[in-house]
């Protein structure tokens, strides 16, 4: 059984549960689907705790997520997934408190990168994902990949839209343009071979077919490599 700590925010966690679903669906066919335990934290509360977390104080938050994990866990989970790229910087502090396995969003994010070839990548993401080390230094050690990070004025511009917008499903087409000219800045600028849309928020906006780049759906990569956890025989699980 998946368990995914979701609501942060509710429009990528309705995504994750229907790509679940459907590669359950094409994996083993019709009328097969995911077994799925969904734990939603309220997004009004969490925001809170996030504003506390910005000015350096993690409990708050810490205990939520972690609590998410005793729950899913009671509820009979075997694994969780966390449905938010910056929450991932939990990800080992719940695994252990709550006594459940996490498969960590930049491993699924990694191991596609290396099948792609590719060496230096752009991550895109919520001001602490592209700014703190948690992301870029995952990448770099376990899976030997160099990651760019935009210029101030444009994680800025990248935070404020998920914030602003995603998060509540506006899908603007100037914040799109947006999103798209910092790729192509980055591209010819930074010399990135690809890019991380590294907000579970952000392929509700921008899709792989508007990137001349590679593009990494970390949610899409997320949710496919859960469904391949759960369907992967336990004699077979490293």
């Amino acid at each position: 059984m998946i368990g995914i700590i979701g609501g942060i925010a509710w429009p990528s966690s309705l995504e994750y549960y229907r790509i679940m679903n459907e590669r359950v669906r094409d994996t083993l066919g019709p009328p097969n689907s995911a077994e799925v335990l969904l734990y939603s934290i309220p997004f009004g509360d969490f925001a809170k705790e996030e504003r506390l977390a910005e000015e350096g104080d993690w409990a708050a938050l810490t205990r939520t997520m972690v609590l998410a994990g005793k729950r899913l866990k009671q509820g009979g989970a075997d694994f969780i997934v966390i449905a938010s790229n910056t929450m991932n910087s939990t990800a080992e502090t719940v695994a252990r408190e709550a006594d459940i396995p996490v498969l960590h969003i930049a491993d699924a994010v990694g191991q596609a990168i290396q099948a792609a070839g590719l060496k230096k990548v752009a991550l895109l993401g919520t001001k602490f994902t592209m700014e703190m080390p948690f992301y870029r230094d995952h990448l770099a050690k376990n899976h030997g990949i160099e990651v760019a990070i935009p210029g101030e004025a444009e994680r800025n511009d990248i935070n404020t839209i998920i914030f602003d917008e995603l998060v509540n499903n506006r899908l603007r087409p100037e914040s799109k343009a947006r999103f798209l000219a910092i790729i192509d800045r980055m591209a010819r600028e930074d010399g990135v071979e690809g890019v991380i849309l590294g907000c579970t928020e952000i392929p509700l906006l921008i899709k792989s077919t508007d990137v001349a780049l590679p593009t990494f759906d970390s949610m899409t990569i997320h949710a496919h490599a859960a469904v391949a956890h759960a369907l992967t025989p336990a004699t077979d699980k490293p």
